[in-house]
């Protein structure tokens, strides 16, 4: 199984964000359906690792809370821009509840991730468009804001690698008391 934990965007935020997309040859547009903020990619594991993954996750506890996006931006690798991604605005709640996610599978044998934590959500993978359509994309958008929306509860997703794109099934989802 290829796993990863995320916050689920309720669907008035996906709307908003479906509403920035288009108009760049060559982004490779996320879904709607496949928005969320990854916590922590897990990767392949054994069925017993899921279990172990699962019995980890269920023994966090943190409290609901707020979360807000802002604003859009670039990721950059070697020299060329991979992704578009729209801001979330930092939060302790957010940083404390991903911190106890990576110490719950940091305990049940997986590798410390090795990228800092930096929210946001994927709009488009864009290897293969114009940087300067990309910049322009960015600066038409940037004062994009969402209104604050609660977040109850964090989910395990399994992630099936298709032709056109991956499919993500929510697995478990996990209450924030």
């Amino acid at each position: 199984m290829r796993l990863f934990v995320a916050l689920a965007l309720p669907g008035m935020i996906s709307a908003q964000l479906s509403g920035l997309i288009g108009g760049i040859q060559g982004a490779r547009w996320v879904p709607p359906e496949n928005y969320h903020l990854t916590l922590r990619f897990i990767g392949e594991v054994e069925p017993w690792q899921a279990e172990e993954v699962d019995e980890a996750l269920a023994a966090i506890r943190a409290k609901p809370f707020e979360l807000s996006l802002k604003g859009v931006g670039l990721f950059e690798k070697g020299g060329r821009v991979t992704a578009l991604w729209a801001g979330v605005e930092r939060s302790d709640s957010l940083a404390h509840l991903q911190a106890k996610v990576e110490t719950a599978l940091q305990r049940v044998g997986l590798e410390p991730e090795r990228r800092r934590f930096a929210p946001h959500v994927t709009l488009a993978r864009t290897d293969r468009a114009a940087p300067e359509k990309l910049i322009a994309f960015v600066q038409a958008h940037n004062l994009f804001r969402a209104p604050p929306v609660a977040v109850e509860h964090f989910t395990l997703f399994s992630s099936k690698l298709g032709k056109e794109q991956a499919v993500y099934v929510p697995e478990v989802e996990y209450e924030l008391v």
